[in-house]
C-alpha cells in the first residue's frame, strides 16, 4: 500500500470538511439531535462525514466513520487497510462555540494506525504523519516537523498533565494527585493529543469512555513523534479494530 500517496486525498478531504463545519459553526444552525448512546450529533457531522467518504471513496478502501455505515466484525476483521474517521470529534466542543473540535481521519492496518490527520476548522491548522516518514503541523500555508519527544517518567516533578474538559473523574484526580507539583492544561477533542505532539505537555491519562476514531488518526501522528499510548496499567499500546471499537482507558507517555 502506497500510504504516502494517500496522504494528500486525506489532507484535501479533511480541509474540504472542515470548510463545511465553520459554515455550520457560523450560522448558528446545528440541528443537533441525540444518537442512541446519547452523545450528541450536528448537521456539521453529517455534512463533514459525506464530504470525507466522497474524497475517500475513489480509493476503495472501505472507510469506517463514526457517522458512517457499521459493517460486522466478522466482515471487517480480515480488512487488510481501511479507513478510521470521525468527521466532527468534540462535538460537545462544538456545541459549546470554544473552537475546540477537529477532523481525524486515519488509516488502519494489522489493528494499528499507520497514516493519520488531525485539522482543526477554526484555526486552519493541521497535524499529519504516516508511519515511517515523521509528524508534521502545517499553519497557515508552512509544514513544519514535529521533533521527536525526550522520554518522561511519572516520578519527574512538574510534569504538564492533559485533562478533558469534559471528563475530570476520580480516577483522572488520583493520577494528577500522585504526580509531584504537576501543571495542568484541558483541551477538547483530539486537541489534547495534539498538545503532546507538539511538546507543550508530557502526559495524558485517559479513564473515560474514548472510540477508535476518536484516538486512530492521533495516535499514528503521535507514534512518529516517539510517544505512546498505552492500555492503562500495561505495556501494550492501544490495539484497532476490535470487536468492540470502544477504547479501554490509556495513558499517553
Amino acid at each position: 500500500m502506497d500510504l504516502p500517496a494517500l496522504l494528500p486525498i486525506a489532507l484535501n478531504a479533511a480541509r474540504e470538511a472542515c470548510q463545511v463545519i465553520l459554515e455550520v459553526y457560523t450560522s448558528g444552525d446545528f440541528q443537533a439531535e441525540a444518537k442512541g448512546d446519547q452523545s450528541p450529533v450536528t448537521r456539521a457531522d453529517k455534512l463533514a462525514h459525506a464530504v470525507i467518504a466522497g474524497h475517500l471513496a475513489p480509493t476503495g478502501l472501505f472507510v469506517l466513520s463514526e457517522e458512517g455505515k457499521e459493517m460486522p466484525y466478522d466482515t471487517r476483521k480480515d480488512l487488510p487497510y481501511f479507513w478510521m474517521v470521525d468527521p466532527l470529534d468534540g462535538t460537545k466542543e462544538f456545541l459549546k462555540r470554544n473552537g475546540e473540535f477537529t477532523v481525524n481521519i486515519a488509516i488502519i492496518h494489522q489493528q494499528r494506525p499507520v497514516l493519520g490527520v488531525v485539522a482543526v476548522p477554526v484555526t486552519g491548522d493541521v497535524y499529519y504523519a504516516v508511519e515511517g516518514h515523521g509528524a508534521f503541523r502545517a499553519r497557515e500555508g508552512k509544514a513544519e516537523a514535529l521533533a521527536r519527544r525526550t522520554p518522561v517518567t511519572l516520578d519527574q516533578p512538574r510534569l504538564r498533565v492533559v485533562a478533558s474538559r469534559s471528563y475530570m473523574n476520580a480516577e483522572t484526580k488520583d493520577f494528577v494527585d500522585a504526580l509531584e507539583a504537576p501543571s495542568l492544561l484541558s483541551k477538547g477533542s483530539s486537541l489534547k493529543f495534539m498538545l503532546l505532539a507538539e511538546g507543550a505537555a508530557d502526559v495524558y491519562p485517559r479513564y473515560a469512555p474514548t472510540m477508535e476514531w476518536d484516538t486512530a488518526a492521533p495516535h499514528a501522528i503521535l507514534h512518529e513523534t516517539g510517544l505512546r499510548i498505552l492500555q492503562a496499567g500495561q505495556e501494550h499500546e492501544l490495539v484497532y479494530n476490535k470487536p468492540s471499537l470502544l477504547n479501554p482507558s490509556f495513558l499517553v507517555l
